[in-house]
């Protein structure tokens, strides 16, 4: 079937699901989406996004050749769970922050159905033109990889085929996180510790010299990370599990998810400050001396 007549289904449409959809209807899909348990932000993203809802997970998933899972890595089991229960026996494609062998499980448990799971790893923004470069890696079987490659390609969201079974686009996702994530809890880190010693308008200049580029030379980047805190904080402990079915010490991945798990309160506040967020590392009210005057990176 080509792709233009495909109809795949996204779960969930969060900033990232939604945005995915939209490009595959922008390749000439059709993308359904299940409005049962949804908030209304969900609802007008998926609404914006050109997404159809589906009367309920049976309806989804006998009109749906694919089913994209892109939901909060501690929902990724259920949602599997859910859609083994159902009707469908098409592709299944869980591009969830989740480790590898979480990721074998849901493969595993689908299988018995009939299911045929491809492992995705989305790496950048939500897809967008004009925008930034946002990847979608895929391994698992040949045939249904190259199937998911056909609703994206030429679009924002670049697939990019990883030869091997399901787990390696998964491990490849969370090594780049257990970096690129870890850098803003390392930021955050320092601010809180110069601040703690009068510096931090100093530490801000400095960075901003030596690392401009990075959340620690730039405090508008390190505060987006406090509304995204409640599902980076889950990532780290999906980050750890990785590291230990690998035999690499995990500490400090449960430290890292315990300092995000301090911002879960901003959860979606793209109005929350940086001082608020050094006020929760610190445990202080939040009456903080403002950063000003701190050099933007070009």
């Amino acid at each position: 079937m080509s792709v233009s007549h495909k109809t795949i289904g996204i779960l969930h449409p969060g900033s990232m699901g939604a945005a995915v959809g939209r490009q595959a209807i922008v390749g000439g899909a059709r993308v359904l989406w299940l409005p049962h348990g949804r908030g209304s932000a969900t609802a007008q993203r998926a609404e914006a996004a050109g997404l159809e809802p589906a009367a309920d997970l049976f309806s989804l998933a006998e009109a749906c050749e694919v089913i994209i899972s892109v939901c909060p890595p501690a929902a990724a089991g259920d949602v599997a769970e859910q859609v083994a229960q159902s009707p469908f026996r098409g592709i299944y494609v869980d591009a969830n922050a989740i480790s590898p062998e979480r990721t074998q499980y849901i493969a595993a448990l689908l299988s018995e159905r009939g299911i045929t799971v491809v492992d995705g790893g989305i790496v950048g923004p939500p897809p967008r033109w004009p925008g930034g470069a946002t990847w979608l890696y895929l391994s698992g079987p040949d045939r249904a990889v190259r199937q998911v490659n056909e609703l994206f390609a030429g679009s924002p969201l670049e697939p990019v085929l990883i030869a091997g079974p399901v787990g390696r686009a998964s491990a490849l996702k969370l090594a780049f996180a257990s970096y690129h994530k870890l850098s803003y809890v390392l930021a955050a880190q320092s601010y809180a510790l110069a601040h703690g010693h009068g510096v931090l308008n100093e530490l801000v200049e400095l960075a901003g010299r030596i690392l401009p580029q990075t959340p620690l030379g730039r405090p508008d980047q390190l505060v987006t990370a406090g509304p995204r805190a409640w599902r980076w904080a889950p990532e780290m402990r999906e980050i750890a599990e990785a590291c230990q079915s690998a035999g690499i010490s995990a500490d400090y991945l449960g430290a890292a998810a315990a300092t995000l798990e301090r911002w879960t309160v901003h959860k979606d506040d793209n109005t929350v400050s940086l001082e608020q967020l050094i006020a929760d590392l610190q445990d202080l009210a939040p009456h903080l001396r403002a950063v000003t005057d701190h050099p933007q990176a070009g």
